[in-house]
């Protein structure tokens, strides 16, 4: 089972930049689309950016420009490179990682979620 473990969360002042990593349990690079999600207090979860793993790279409107989904294979984890960052991208920051079974299924692993907090 797949368990990804979020780091990097934090306080930082508007127009601060802040990095996420997920790690997990086994190679996150081999799997289908890792995600990350952002969920605002009283909101629904929502995506913010996802990676495939052909290399095809998702961002929410609201981020473009400003956060980056990378690969580190040094560290087998995604990382998310957050600058310029706004109070509205307050919230709590989940990495979501989608596998294949060995029976050709989709599964899907969420980690714990590591806070961010932009205020001044």
């Amino acid at each position: 089972q797949v368990q990804p473990v979020e780091s990097g969360g934090g306080l930082v002042q508007p127009g601060g930049s802040l990095r996420l990593s997920c790690a997990a349990s086994e190679n996150i690079l081999t799997a289908e689309i890792v995600g990350w999600y952002r969920q605002a207090p009283g909101k629904l979860r929502d995506l913010v950016a996802s990676i495939t793993g052909g290399h095809m790279i998702n961002y929410a409107e609201s981020v473009k420009g400003r956060f980056t989904i990378s690969e580190d294979n040094a560290k087998n984890t995604v990382d998310l490179q957050m600058n310029n960052l706004k109070p509205e991208d307050t919230g709590v920051y989940y990495c979501r990682i989608t596998a294949r079974s060995q029976s050709g299924g989709l599964e899907f692993y969420w980690g714990q979620g590591t806070q961010v907090t932009v205020s001044s």
